[in-house]
């Protein structure tokens, strides 16, 4: 598993902003779901070392079907790195059956201020293979439009 995807957006809010929202229980649950997914968080603890477990169902799943039932997706995250405010390093573990999806997956936020705003950068690296990358890379565009819209408004 070598593989790596990427995605990366200019938010209009400062570093400090937007990893505060890296690291909200309640604003995970808004943003990161991708569209056409909702998030619910069911373990939190936001430390390095410690970690959160979300449970993201699709709202049709006839096109997708989750990783751990036919509508679910559930994911360990475990964050192995806290750097306020330039950097969030995730570890990410599905609960899946199918082998394809197994392994860690290691998702590195970078937050580089820019004018008056933020380049976010996401990296997936160690991507399990039954993540179709082009869908993956979307999903990541999408999460990083939505926490775009979340702190813009918010500000």
């Amino acid at each position: 598993m070598d593989r790596t995807d990427r995605a990366s957006r200019l938010i209009a809010a400062p570093p400090a902003t937007v990893y505060g929202a890296l690291l909200d229980r309640e604003s995970l649950e808004v943003w990161l779901p991708p569209d056409g997914m909702r998030g619910r968080i069911e373990r939190w603890d936001p430390r390095t070392g410690g970690g959160f477990r979300m449970v993201l169902t699709y709202l049709d799943p006839t096109d997708s079907p989750g990783k751990t039932s036919d509508a679910t997706d559930v994911v360990d995250v475990g964050f192995a790195e806290l750097v306020p405010p330039e950097r969030v390093v995730q570890r990410a573990v599905f609960e899946a059956e199918d082998p394809s999806y197994a392994g860690t997956m290691t998702m590195t936020w970078h937050l580089t201020a820019v004018g008056e705003g933020t380049e976010v950068a996401v990296t997936a690296t160690d991507v399990p293979p039954g993540i179709n990358q082009a869908v993956h890379e979307a999903g990541i565009a999408s999460s990083l439009a939505n926490l775009a819209s979340y702190v813009e408004e918010a500000g």
